[in-house]
């Protein structure tokens, strides 16, 4: 039956590297947006379960840091959707972490990575991480200059000591980008649409072997500035006290206690049109007790959340504040009726900062000047089931409903002014966004699988349908309805040719845009007609990937994307690259 299976497994994939290889004619892409790596350099060894309580030798097996999920060392290309994807093949369980990769691909990909670490004495270990991803952009779809790059340089340092271990990492990175979705008008082709946004990034850890009251303690910093000079401070710092394993008696309950204790404040200051700028301040704290018994438990907790705000802006004049305390309700339970039927279900809410780094990983192409504000989920209840079948099959399905204020997304811009001219600033062109608000209602199903048919075979899939109800919008902008994915890893040839396969799916979108022509009378001016139910198609964006090892410090890899060289658009005139096929050398060492 096996053999069977992996048959079928290799006509399935050998048919779609044939089916998506008819390339038509260039058409689209554009925003690569990809994670800095020194982020993921941590958990490059063989993924185990994070446990508490074991001793200083075994915990030194698996270094941690910031990332939730276990990914190795290597180069992430992205799909072709804004944020992205990594699909590229893995090998896993190397000890070969050091890397030197280069690529290159038609629209003028150019891809070079590189990822050097060293152990020295006393279990100390440095490394230096380095990416860039460069493209020439849509020559043929747009006039103007749309060509993009992205380079991100870091260093690391692991100490392991007696007590804990400390984590300090630095990182930079360059996105040179540009505002080339214009649709309403048509500038000549040397009109500057640049953006670019430089951000610095310190981050430490510490994390305390035995989990007796203070468990581990996280500092982050972020110095982010723009081409147009808007900056942007923000610190936060996050300790985590902790007793764990109390035996309640002879029930075989144990009892386990936790108290976060944060701080993060953001600076935000814009020097165009309004000149926005914002000033939070927030503390934070998240008591919870949980009881444990098996992979049962039942956990109680609140959050409460003291925040001081400051806006101001050439509109308003002055000074805003807003000095407010919360509580979010925090609970949460599981009934393991068996290891393949786990129940679960509670409540959670939180007060989230709106900063301008994290407009710019949603959408690149905002404003450089936003008006920022926290988002508030004052609860969202949820009830779901998972569980793992045979260890060959594994599901979560939930289902949630919620109730938010100040739900952030993102509206399209105007002309900021009707001069009849096409002498205009960059953003100029009704070719940006800007961050709205709103309260409302949101409603969310979601439903993740694992499959594992063969041991060098894996399918993924997830799925994610999300509804919002708002106040005074009748639709929600630039969000879908339902995104999808799904993914299979497969090995060859005894572990020296991997495949790869991903599928990103996604509904279309509610947007708003504007039609324009010129006036005569009085003045020649322009004159807007705004659409405030205009639709951004959905797409589906299919990827593979191969590498082959061909020496133990060698391997060639390829990767295409949007291999249906679908014509979609991310936000409203901005279409992204055709089908893509990059290929390049990896040397490991």
């Amino acid at each position: 039956m096996n053999r069977k299976i992996q048959l079928l497994s290799i006509l399935f994939l050998g048919f779609s590297q044939f089916a998506f290889s008819q390339i038509k004619e260039e058409k689209l892409i554009l925003n690569k947006k990809r994670e800095p790596e020194v982020k993921k350099i941590e958990k490059k060894k063989t993924s185990v379960e994070t446990i508490k309580n074991y001793p200083p030798e075994e915990k030194s097996q698996n270094p941690v840091k910031y990332t939730i999920t276990d990914v190795p060392a290597v180069s992430d290309f992205k799909t072709s959707t804004i944020q992205g994807q990594d699909v590229t093949p893995k090998f896993e369980g190397t000890a070969q972490n050091n890397y030197l990769q280069f690529g290159m691909g038609n629209f003028g990909k150019i891809l070079a990575d590189a990822n050097i670490s060293k152990t020295l004495e006393n279990k100390l270990e440095v490394g230096a991480d380095f990416h860039f991803l460069s493209t020439l952009g849509l020559k043929k779809e747009y006039a103007w200059d749309s060509k993009q790059s992205s380079t991100a340089i870091g260093a690391y340092l692991n100490s392991y000591g007696e007590k804990g271990k400390f984590n300090l990492n630095a990182q930079y990175g360059l996105d040179n980008n540009r505002y080339y979705g214009i649709y309403a008008l048509e500038p000549s082709a040397d009109v500057d649409l640049k953006q670019r946004v430089n951000q610095f990034k310190v981050n430490g850890y510490y994390d305390f072997y035995s989990n007796e009251i203070l468990n581990d303690v996280r500092v982050k910093s972020s110095f982010l500035k723009d081409h147009f000079d808007a900056q942007e401070n923000q610190v936060s710092i996050l300790a985590n006290l902790s007793k764990h394993a109390v035996e309640i008696g002879k029930s075989g309950i144990n009892l386990n206690a936790d108290l976060g204790v944060g701080l993060e404040a953001v600076k935000s200051e814009f020097a165009i049109r309004d000149k926005n700028s914002s000033n939070f301040f927030n503390t934070t704290l998240d008591p919870k007790v949980t009881f444990r018994k098996g992979d049962s438990y039942l956990m109680l907790g609140s959050t409460f959340s003291f925040l001081n705000a400051k806006n101001s802006n050439d509109v308003i004049g002055g000074e805003v504040k807003n000095n407010k305390t919360y509580w979010f309700p925090q609970a949460e339970f599981q009934f393991a009726a068996a290891k393949e039927f786990k129940f679960y279900g509670g409540v959670d809410g939180g007060l989230k900062l709106n900063t301008y780094g994290d407009l710019l990983q949603a959408n690149p192409f905002i404003l450089s000047d936003q008006f920022l504000k926290p988002t508030e989920t004052k609860y969202h209840f949820y009830v779901g089931l998972r569980g793992d079948i045979d260890e060959t099959f594994k599901y979560d399905f939930s289902a949630g409903y919620g109730k938010m204020k100040d739900i952030m997304f993102f509206q399209g811009n105007n002309l900021f002014d009707n001069t009849y001219t096409l002498n205009r600033s960059a953003y100029n062109f009704a070719n940006t966004f800007s961050a709205v608000y709103d309260d409302g209602n949101v409603s969310d199903i979601k439903g993740s699988v694992q499959y594992f048919p063969l041991e060098n075979l894996v399918l993924d899939g997830e799925v994610r349908f999300t509804k919002y109800d708002l106040k005074n919008y009748e639709d929600i902008y630039n969000v879908p309805l339902v995104n999808a994915s799904i993914g299979a890893k497969y090995t060859m040839l005894d572990k020296k040719l991997l495949l790869g396969f991903k599928g990103i799916f996604a509904s279309d979108r509610t947007t708003n845009s504007f039609a324009l022509e010129g006036v005569a009378n009085p003045d020649l001016v322009y004159q807007s007609t705004e659409n405030r139910n205009d639709k951004v198609g959905g797409y589906a964006d299919l990827n593979l990937s191969a590498e082959y090892k061909f020496h133990k410090n060698f391997s060639v890899f390829a990767i295409g994307n949007n291999l249906l060289n679908s014509n979609y658009q991310t936000y409203k005139g901005y279409k992204v690259l055709g089908a893509q096929v990059l290929g390049g050398v990896k040397i490991t060492f």
